[in-house]
């Protein structure tokens, strides 16, 4: 990640930030609709500094966070507490055991990874039900108007279109996509709590056309593509 702590966290605290993080919490809601969470275990891939993995234990998982960077693994556990288990590792080569947890989440990390296709799988291994993967859609007008040209750190990640993002997914854990949405289809300076602009920044929309694209992935119940991972949907040996 090219984020240290404060600067990730003084985002949200901008207009444009908070606004964002509202919709990115409806979208959240939203995939997760059709999951049971209480007492169920989730991973979060790359925590950063526990902002999600905080809603998803108000939402009612069980939670654990992995992250690479010491620094963002401190201010999570701060965030956190004893409410969750947080833990400084590589989401491409993590230390858990296969099926140790119901999900896995991967939210706006797999653009900073060294190999997404790695940590995808990585995630497939370790979630016995299914995966939810945040991601940059190329294809925005936040990418096109507010990314493409700039020097910052959102223009050094690999960002994704819906396309790319689907064969991603199908490679790394041999299941296709179950549902996608995206929020967000206007540029930044559209982002705003006021007028048209905070009613068409705030609906839902098919996954190629926002600026965040969420994608759930399920494993229980779902036909694999390839044998790979066909043991997930197999009933365990007595």
């Amino acid at each position: 990640m090219f984020w240290d702590p404060d600067r990730y966290e003084r985002w949200f605290d901008t207009p444009e930030g908070r606004f964002a993080l509202e919709r990115e919490a409806r979208l959240l809601q939203s995939v997760l609709a059709g999951w049971p969470r209480r007492g169920h275990k989730l991973l979060e891939i790359g925590c950063g500094t526990g902002l999600f993995l905080e809603m998803l234990y108000q939402m009612g998982f069980d939670v654990t966070g992995l992250d690479s960077s010491a620094e963002m693994v401190m201010a999570a556990r701060k965030r956190l507490g004893p409410r969750a288990d947080i833990n400084l590792g590589n989401g491409e080569l993590t230390p858990y055991a296969d099926n140790e947890f119901d999900y896995a989440f991967l939210w706006s990390v797999l653009e900073f990874a060294e190999d997404p296709e790695a940590m995808l799988a990585e995630a497939a291994r370790v979630a016995e039900k299914g995966l939810l993967i945040g991601f940059l859609n190329k294809n925005s007008l936040y990418y096109s108007m507010n990314v493409r040209k700039s020097t910052g750190n959102m223009s050094q990640g690999r960002w994704q279109t819906w396309c790319t993002m689907q064969d991603l997914v199908r490679k790394a854990t041999g299941f296709r996509p179950t549902m996608a949405r995206s929020v967000l289809p206007g540029p930044m300076q559209t982002w705003r709590d006021s007028g048209v602009r905070k009613w068409v920044n705030s609906r839902l929309y098919p996954p190629s056309v926002g600026a965040f694209t969420a994608v759930r992935v399920d494993f229980v119940n779902m036909k694999p593509l390839t044998p790979l991972f066909a043991w997930k949907s197999e009933p365990e040996m007595g």
